[in-house]
């Protein structure tokens, strides 16, 4: 029996949505994993907002001494763009092409044996 995929929270917009949809729609997360997916959600929610602001603004505008600077939604979308990559990070999900993410994880996994193998070297002798 196929258990039921949890629907995406409520107040996600379209971007966050499809995140939601997408990641659900292939694993199936805990709990936690899935408050740190509606985080997530919200983020790319975010962004896109920041973005079609952007989008109506120009990049650069004038500063409090009539200087051109560059606009702050510039560095607001940096940092919520970093929070989102964090957030999938934190899921662990893999590549579907077994890419880079697997990658990591048998490097992580070959670490934890080396880590493991050489911790009991010394309690031998």
């Amino acid at each position: 029996m196929a258990s039921k995929k949890p629907a995406a929270p409520s107040g996600l917009k379209p971007g966050g949505r499809k995140l939601w949809n997408d990641i659900v729609g292939k694993w199936n997360l805990r709990p936690d994993e899935l408050r740190v997916l509606r985080e997530a959600g919200r983020e790319v929610d975010m962004i896109d907002a920041l973005e079609l602001a952007l989008s109506k603004d120009a990049l650069m505008i004038r500063g409090s001494m009539g200087q051109m600077v560059v606009h702050p939604i510039v560095t607001e979308l940096r940092q919520h763009r970093a929070t989102l990559a964090a957030l999938l990070r934190q899921l662990k999900l893999p590549d579907a092409d077994g890419g880079e993410a697997a990658k990591e994880t048998r490097s992580t996994a070959a670490r934890a044996a080396a880590n493991a193998r050489w911790s009991t070297r010394g309690r031998s002798a």
